[in-house]
């Protein structure tokens, strides 16, 4: 217990505690079956008592398991999810919304890397700096900033396969992108709410993809966030409470009344983007649509779990102190977190981006009267995926898609809505098909009427019935006409094959009818 307590740096008397709940649990079937459920009653149990001691709770990923979708259902929105990556720039630029809903949807768990890189700029960013990472990754990096970096390894997720270890590749990979970034940008440095940040990017793809959608976060999405003095999340923490007032004034006029200052409840919400509140599904959810919608989702979900946690006079009975409204805050219903439901309710809230920004340049005013100018230098904050890709300077280098899914020809579509439409040519194939049909026209004999024209003019040849004595000197034109229905015969045969070659090189696809929530 003592080696445990020590690795995960726990105190001594949490760890006492600890072994405490674990002894009063059932001995018996403890290296059965039930080990997995069992460790999850201890997990909980040890949840508990971090909150209990006052120490900020972890969602454990073993009690809240992602929402199962029918196989059928995912493979179609795989299917769509690769068209469109495979076509990023023309879906970007012509049927954004159509991807804003597949990512309120949920993208698959299959793509859901890439998808990220793609919604948040990353994959650009790599390709414009190609080697860039392994350059900071071999440079030694600032020791006052190691040695942050190095603590706050082992806390992050340490119930995942990938960082359950000291050492492992997960700890490891964790360190490369955290130094790199200091690095990256010495002026700003290391936060520690980025460790949880990159650890969930580094779920999802290798460290040198994760260290670009890491820099396309703390520079587009969150710009400031994680500065010296925290200014912009300070400013955001006045932002979400004046918008409450309008989404919940209940909650609002309850806060005020305890004199609750935002920073108090939504640091680590915003800073962390949920990632150490919410349930396992319903974070990768929230992320699903922050990548592609921005800073707003960020305070949709605030602005949702206030209202649920205080909007109501039965539910503010039991928060009669700022202590009681905290732990109210701090102890969120499973019912507010649960995934469906909340995507739901971010998706409803009639939230939008021009009214946060409105609400920034009001508490920008106020800031500027009452304390002076920002010290914060960051960039403008950019909202979502489309208003990344639109500010992009310079040319964007194309991105390079990965091969799409080949069906045969006989192959099922996976469609819920019957037969495929049939497969369109391509403009090269059109051009091949009318090249064969013009050469057919050119070799096929003449008809009655020309070859009178050609007799007129004294060409005509000598009657078919009557044979010549040398067919060696015989003219091509009017030899026996029978070979020449080869011609006609091979063009057909040939765009018989180039139509069989098209069906089984025709890719999956997203169909427009069935473009809607599954």
């Amino acid at each position: 217990h003592s080696k445990s307590s020590t690795e995960s740096g726990i105190s001594h008397p949490l760890a006492t505690h600890f072994c405490l709940l674990c002894a009063s649990l059932p001995q018996e079937g403890m290296a059965s079956k039930h080990t997995l459920p069992r460790l999850a009653i201890s997990q909980l149990m040890l949840s508990r008592a971090f909150a209990s001691l006052g120490i900020s709770d972890r969602p454990c990923p073993l009690l809240h398991r992602l929402e199962e979708v029918p196989l059928e259902v995912l493979r179609q929105r795989e299917s769509k999810w690769l068209d469109m990556l495979n076509n990023w720039d023309k879906w970007m630029a012509k049927k954004h919304k159509k991807i804003r809903l597949r990512c309120q949807k949920g993208i698959p768990p299959s793509l859901r890397g890439r998808a990220w890189q793609y919604l948040s700029g990353g994959k650009v960013k790599l390709q414009q700096n190609p080697g860039k990472f392994d350059e900071l990754d071999m440079s030694p990096g600032d020791p006052k900033w190691l040695d942050v970096i190095e603590r706050d390894l082992h806390r992050q997720f340490p119930f995942h396969e990938m960082f359950v270890s000291r050492g492992g590749h997960g700890q490891q990979d964790l360190f490369r992108v955290l130094k790199a970034y200091t690095l990256y940008r010495p002026e700003e440095g290391y936060c520690q709410a980025q460790a949880p940040i990159a650890a969930v990017l580094l779920m999802h793809m290798p460290a040198e993809q994760a260290f670009w959608c890491l820099v396309q976060i703390c520079e587009k999405y969150l710009p400031g966030y994680y500065s010296e003095k925290l200014e912009a999340i300070q400013l955001d923490g006045e932002i979400l409470f004046s918008l409450l007032q309008k989404v919940s004034p209940v909650a609002h006029k309850h806060l005020s009344r305890q004199k609750i200052d935002p920073l108090l409840y939504m640091t680590e919400w915003f800073m962390c983007a949920f990632a150490r509140t919410l349930p396992w599904s319903s974070v990768l959810r929230v992320w699903d649509m922050f990548f592609c919608e921005g800073v707003k989702i960020i305070f949709r979900v605030g602005l949702v779990l206030l209202k649920h946690a205080l909007g109501s006079p039965e539910k503010l009975k039991a928060c009669q102190g700022q202590y009681e409204t905290i732990e109210q805050l701090r102890s969120l219903s499973p019912k507010i977190m649960q995934e469906a439901f909340l995507v739901q309710e971010v998706v409803e809230l009639p939230v939008t981006e021009r009214q946060i920004e409105r609400e920034h340049l009001i508490q920008l005013r106020r800031w500027q009267e009452t304390r002076g100018e920002l010290q914060c230098c960051s960039p403008p904050r950019l909202h979502g995926a489309k208003a990344i890709m639109e500010a992009e300077p310079g040319p964007r280098p194309i991105l390079q898609p990965s091969p799409s899914i080949r069906l045969p020809p006989d192959a099922p579509f996976p469609s819920s809505k019957g037969k495929p439409k049939p497969p369109k040519q391509s403009q090269k194939e059109k051009e091949q098909w009318k090249q064969a049909k013009a050469s057919a026209q050119l070799d096929k004999p003449p008809t009655p009427s020309q070859a009178n024209v050609a007799a007129a003019a004294g060409d005509a040849c000598p009657p078919q019935d009557v044979p010549l004595k040398n067919p060696a000197h015989q003219d091509p034109a009017h030899q026996d006409p029978a070979p020449q229905d080869s011609a006609p015969q091979d063009s057909a045969h040939h765009r018989s094959q180039d139509s069989v070659h098209h069906h089984s090189q025709e890719s999956l696809t997203s169909q427009e009818s069935e473009d809607t929530y599954l």
